[in-house]
C-alpha cells in the first residue's frame, strides 16, 4: 500500500512541477546555464517531460517506461545543478543550498530507481 502512495506522490510531484515550468517560467530561466540555447524552450520542453512522465508514472503499463525517463532526465537536470556551483551562477543562492541539490539528485533517482520492475 505504501508503495502505491509513494508512486502516485512521485507522479503527482513530476506533473506538478512540470505545470510549473509554463505557468512560473520566469522562475526557471535565470537558472538555465548560459551555453545552453533557446532557454524558453527547453524550459517548455522539460516541463513537458516532467508531465508526461509524473503522469506515466500513474499507470502500470507505462510506469516502467516512465521510471526510466525519470532517471535519465534527473541525470540531464545534473547539468544545471553543476553549473550554479560555479560562482558567477549563483544568482545569490548560498552554496551549501545549491551542494546540497546534487545528492538529493540522486535520492531521487533512487526513488525512482526501487520501483522498477525487471
Amino acid at each position: 500500500m505504501m508503495n502505491m502512495f509513494q508512486l502516485y506522490l512521485m507522479g503527482s510531484l513530476y506533473t506538478i512541477l512540470g505545470v510549473l515550468h509554463f505557468t512560473n517560467t520566469g522562475f526557471y530561466r535565470p537558472l538555465m546555464p548560459r551555453f545552453m540555447p533557446s532557454h524558453d524552450l527547453l524550459i517548455y520542453l522539460s516541463g513537458l517531460a516532467e508531465i508526461i512522465l509524473g503522469i506515466g508514472v500513474l499507470f502500470p503499463q507505462s510506469r516502467n517506461l516512465a521510471l526510466w525517463g525519470i532517471i535519465l532526465m534527473l541525470l540531464v537536470f545534473l547539468i544545471v545543478h553543476v553549473n550554479m556551483l560555479f560562482p558567477s551562477n549563483r544568482l545569490g543562492i548560498p552554496l551549501w543550498v545549491l551542494s546540497l541539490r546534487i545528492p538529493l539528485q540522486f535520492v531521487l533517482i533512487y526513488w525512482a530507481y526501487i520501483y522498477i520492475k525487471f
